[in-house]
Parts: structure tokens; C-alpha cells; sequence
């Protein structure tokens, strides 16, 4: 069934979601901080805003975007890295003020994985977050946030590393020296398999879940990044043993094998 659906942040995800779920027929609303964008969202058939998330309001025509829209997608990374110590707790609490005042009744949330931190051993959905940094200590906040909203019904997706298109990690690590997290495991998924997760919670009416997203493959950084240099023909990072702590976790996509569901992209190039 055709759905109006809204993607607050059409980035390097964002964007092919919002292009697939208009090619599935849904009427798709997509953001932009910036109009240069609108050219491109408007050729593949997303209609154009530009909206922007502050601490202290929303900017752009926000009440418009999320008119007569059934479900909006958030995804819009934290950035803490470029804002040093400001609060996306806030942002996305700004955002909620019009949420509220509109007639969605689903909200998917896209989290990362980071909200496991410290934790080890084998992780699902039922295991409990214990995030170390503050992009991911903000994440688990803002995930309580919306799961306990009661104006609407929210599921969260906790995305692993994102690979896909111009985009993995061996492009930062070719050639690099001293590295120290050789013995973790990697907890990867492809873009594909985003856009996959994603439509079929809309498809099934997956609410009120959480959701892990990441490919049933973990090899150690070492192994995995050693022979994906290789098949580019780049210099393989060099790790080092080392004395400090080392976290080794495998993150499994539970919830959505047990709905007799896969993963079906592989992280091997």
C-alpha cells in the first residue's frame, strides 16, 4: 500500500532510501540543508526541503514537510565531531515539538550501534547499551526519548558500520601504521541491506521494535581490512599488539532473522 513518507535527511543514505521507496510507489518528502540539492532530490521524484536542525529551533518550512505525512524517517547523524559538545539531544528535541503537532503516527529513528559501547560477547536487541562516547551516549538518550512518546509509535534501527558506493573504511586505512584495534571484530552492513531493513519494517508495520542492522560476518579488523587492501591493490594497515583494553563484540541482527528475515549483501568486495 502506497504510503506519504517523509525522509528528514537525505544524505549518502538517505537519498537512494528516499529514490527507492518512490520507485515502490510511495509519495516521498526528502530534506536538505541546502537547496543546491533540490534539482537532483526533484529528478528522482522526491519532493524538496531544506530543513535544518538547531538547538534552538528548526529552520525551514518544517510544518509543511510533515504535513499529511504517515511515517517520517529520521536520519540525521549527530555530527558531534564538527560540533565538539553540542547536544543533538536538543536538536531532536526541537524537532519533536513538530512532530507532535502533526498527524504522524510512526517515526523511524536511524541509531548506530555505537549505543552498545563497552559491551561484549554476543549482542542482540535485548542486550543493554552501555555507550562510551558522547555521539553514542546522546543516541541511547534520544532512543528513550522517542520510544516513550506516546503521540506516536517509533522503531529503531541500530545501524552498524555503513559500507557501500565510494564509501569504506580500507579507502582512511590503506597505508596507516600503529594501529591498535587489530583484535576487534568488524560489525559492518551495506547500504543495500539499510534500504532492505528499512522497507520491510514499513512494508510489515514493524512498530514500537528495535532493530539491529548488521551483516552476520565478523572477522578481526586485522583479517578483514589485511585482504580487502589486497583486492584494491592498496597497502594493507599495519596493527600492532597492544596492552590496552580491546572490546570484542559480535552484533547480531536478531529481531529481524527471528521475523524470518535476511541479510542479503555481503561486506566482502
Amino acid at each position: 500500500m502506497s504510503k506519504t513518507i517523509g525522509v528528514l535527511g537525505c544524505g549518502w543514505l538517505g537519498q537512494p532510501l528516499a529514490q527507492s521507496l518512490v520507485l515502490k510507489g510511495h509519495q516521498v518528502k526528502g530534506s536538505t540543508t541546502s537547496t543546491d540539492k533540490f534539482k537532483v532530490l526533484e529528478n528522482l521524484g522526491i519532493s524538496p526541503y531544506q530543513i535544518k536542525l538547531t538547538e534552538e529551533k528548526v529552520e525551514g518550512n518544517i510544518t509543511s514537510f510533515l504535513q499529511e505525512l504517515e511515517v517520517l524517517i529520521v536520519n540525521i547523524p549527530p555530527g558531534l565531531r564538527k560540533t565538539g559538545n553540542g547536544s543533538f539531544i536538543k536538536r531532536i528535541e526541537m524537532l519533536l515539538r513538530h512532530v507532535e503537532d502533526s498527524k504522524i503516527d510512526n517515526v523511524l529513528f536511524v541509531s548506530s550501534t555505537s549505543v552498545y559501547g563497552a559491551v561484549e560477547g554476543d549482542i542482540t536487541e535485548e542486550t543493554n547499551p552501555n555507550p562510551i562516547t558522547n555521539s553514542g551516549k546522546q543516541l541511547a538518550q534520544i532512543e528513550k526519548l522517542l520510544l516513550a512518546n506516546k503521540r506516536f509509535d517509533t522503531t529503531i534501527i541500530r545501524f552498524g558500520g555503513l559500507i557501500g558506493p565510494n564509501r569504506h573504511p580500507i579507502n582512511h586505512l590503506a597505508g596507516r601504521t600503529g594501529l591498535t584495534n587489530g583484535c576487534e571484530l568488524i560489525n559492518l552492513i551495506h547500504l543495500d541491506d539499510c534500504i532492505l531493513m528499512i522497507e520491510t519494517i514499513l512494508n510489515e508495520a514493524y512498530w514500537g521494535s528495535i532493530f539491529n542492522g548488521v551483516y552476520p560476518y565478523h572477522p578481526t579488523k586485522k583479517d578483514y581490512y589485511t585482504r580487502e587492501a589486497e583486492k584494491r591493490g592498496l597497502d594493507a594497515p599495519q596493527f600492532i599488539k597492544t596492552e590496552q583494553t580491546i572490546f570484542k563484540k559480535t552484533i547480531k541482527s536478531h529481531l529481524f532473522y527471528v521475523k524470518s528475515h535476511q541479510l542479503l549483501t555481503t561486506i566482502v568486495s
